[in-house]
């Protein structure tokens, strides 16, 4: 008797294991395919950026360093 609820749990296990299998297959397939039809038939708009200026080394804004010291000092200044 204990040898059929151990074939039918068996059975139970790869059933389920085998439906998620699946489901999880065509879900990847399905996101594929979605992706390339967004990438081909609604590209994103790609604006053109605006050259970024580098800040020569040692060279900080005074108010930086202003904002800077200001929570240092709240920092050390807790109870």
């Amino acid at each position: 008797m204990s040898q059929g609820i151990l074939d039918q749990g068996i059975d139970l296990m790869l059933f389920g294991m085998g439906t998620v299998f699946v489901f999880l297959t065509v879900l990847v397939f399905a996101t594929v395919i979605m992706s390339g039809f967004i990438q081909r038939y609604l590209p994103e708009k790609v604006e053109p950026q605006q050259p970024v200026t580098p800040v020569p080394a040692g060279v900080t804004d005074p108010k930086v360093l202003a904002i800077i010291k200001a929570a240092i000092d709240q920092h050390r200044n807790r109870p």
